[in-house]
Order: structure tokens, then sequence, then C-alpha cells
């Protein structure tokens, strides 16, 4: 088992912490996405809940715990579906949720953050000016900030996926995850290597937002200026230690693809699956596509992890 601060136990046990309606969600092979890609392709959905994402396997966890400490009031920085998430299972919980982010997310998202109760504050700058903010107001106020990948349970909470992704009955070679700050790669991969360690766990990121990735490869935390990618619930510039610590102990490669194979993921799996995602959903079919001979021939899994987009920029991606 790798040496991570992940825990099998904690994982299974946030299986009856976490509301069923987020769990065991479709898993299924598409035939007609794996014809175009010349592999085997089975897709986890991630968008068959109410908040669209994964987020809430976490933020389940993490409203339960507030709750159960008699903390009433958390505050998050959020590219948009982590927010949209922790209203949604704060607000079930008796946990006021503030959720800061940057003018720059999708409003779309920004939307769905109000509609889930949260109060949201928006900020100037990038994701990194709306953490320093939460920072700020968690400080200001004495509450709870709510750290995504760095706080355990964002972590365990998506290792739950992991968990019904080992369970298949149709044994993957690879499971391409997407890379953001970390806490789906983390958790995915820590239960694959704990329960299928011959699966090869394959991290995803836009080289228009490379910090995590970099840092992979070097072994290192790795910075980088501003991003430039339409995948903004990946764009984050800087790694935190703790959670690169954990991917160099899971993940057995991280690669980055363009913004150009981004959009023809996205709109491949519309065509191929009737999908309609955000980009940060498609990056492990762009990474198929940028190297089909890698994948060729192999049985491959991916995440559809979030399908909060924008109608008219998706449209505009994808032509339709």
């Amino acid at each position: 088992m790798p040496s991570t601060r992940l825990d099998l136990e904690r994982i299974r046990a946030a299986r009856g912490i976490i509301d069923p309606v987020f769990l065991d969600t479709p898993l299924y092979q598409c035939d007609e996405l794996g014809r175009e890609l010349g592999c085997t392709m089975s897709i986890k959905l991630e968008t068959a809940n109410p908040v669209r994402s994964f987020k809430a396997r976490g933020t389940e966890l993490v409203a339960r715990l507030l709750a159960d400490r008699g903390e009433t009031e958390a505050v998050c920085a959020s590219a948009g579906n982590l927010g949209q998430a922790l209203g949604w299972s704060g607000r079930l919980r008796g946990v006021r949720v503030t959720v800061v982010a940057s003018h720059m997310a999708p409003a779309i998202k920004l939307d769905r953050i109000r509609a889930s109760g949260a109060e949201l504050e928006v900020v100037d700058g990038d994701f990194e000016s709306a953490r320093e903010r939460a920072a700020h107001l968690a400080r200001l106020r004495g509450i709870r900030l709510v750290e995504d990948s760095l706080d355990i349970e964002t972590c365990e909470g998506a290792a739950t996926i992991g968990l019904e992704l080992a369970g298949s009955a149709a044994p993957f070679d690879a499971v391409l995850i997407a890379l953001g700050g970390g806490a789906m790669a983390t958790g995915v991969g820590f239960v694959l290597k704990s329960l299928s360690p011959d699966v090869e766990v394959i991290c995803v990121q836009p080289a228009g937002a490379p910090a995590m990735t970099r840092s992979w490869h070097q072994c290192r935390v790795v910075t980088t200026g501003p991003t430039d990618t339409i995948a903004d619930g990946v764009a984050g510039r800087y790694p935190i230690p703790a959670v690169l610590d954990d991917l160099l102990s899971v993940a057995d490669d991280a690669v980055l693809v363009s913004e150009a194979s981004i959009v023809t993921g996205m709109r491949t799996l519309l065509e191929c699956a009737g999908l309609v995602v955000e980009p940060s959903a498609a990056l492990g079919v762009s990474a198929v596509l940028e190297d089909r001979d890698r994948f060729a021939g192999r049985h491959i899994a991916t995440v559809i992890c979030g399908s909060n987009v924008d109608m008219n920029a998706y449209r505009s991606w994808v032509h339709v």
C-alpha cells in the first residue's frame, strides 16, 4: 500500500457518510468512443448528481465533520464546483458557507454557487487571489477554512470513486484522471494502487496550467505564472507540498495536453457519448487523442468529473 496521508478504512467508512445520491455513479463501456479512440473506453460519470461534479463526495465529509464539532460556518476558495458542492452539503447540515471565487470563473458556476445557498464573494485576480481572500476571511471570522486537496476529507471523499472503479467486473489497464489541486488524482490513485496495483494511474493537466504536472516530474513544488486554459477547474499555480507528496506515491505518470486537444475531447464526448462536459472533464479523452499509440488496444477508464459549463462558451468551442 502506498505511503500517503490517506487511509483505506476511512475511505470505506466514508461511503456511509456521503449522501447516496453521489455514490455508485454510472460506470460503463462506451463502444462508440472506444472505436473513435482506438481502445476500449469506459466512462465513470461523476456529473449525474445534484451538483454536476465529483466534489460533493468530499464536501459531504467536510460538512459532516463540521456539524459533528458544532461548527456552523466555513469558507472556501473555489473555481466553481467545490463552492457549489460545499454550499449544498453545508445547507443540509446547518453550516453557513461563504465561497470566494475569481471574477474569471464562468458565470454559470457563480450562479450555481449562489443557488446552493452559499454566500458568494467575487474578487479580482485569479484563483490564487481567491485563496488568499478566503484565508483572510477565515482568520477574520475565526471560522474553518476548507482547502480543497489539503483537507484530507476532500481527497478521501474523491477516493470513493476509486473504490467503485476497483470493484468493476472488467479490469482496466489504465485510469486517466484530471489533475488540478490533486484531490481526485491522489484519492483515486491511492485506492487503485492499494486494491488494483497493476492499473496504470495517469494524471492529465492542461499545458496552459502545468504547475502540478511539472512538480510531479521534478519531485518538488514548481509554481507558475498566470494560467492560460479553458479548463478553469484545474487552473491552479501553487501546488500544495503535502498533496504533491501523496501524488508522487500513487501516480504512474502525469501528462500535459493542448487546448486544441481539450476542445476536440469535448466534441468527441458529445458526438460519441452524448455528453456535454466542462473542459476539465475532457482531459482524459484529450490524453488519448494526443498519444493514440500508447493506449491502442488497451482498456482505459476516464473520470468525467464535471459538467458545469457555460453553454455559450461551449458552443463556441465545439461549434454546435
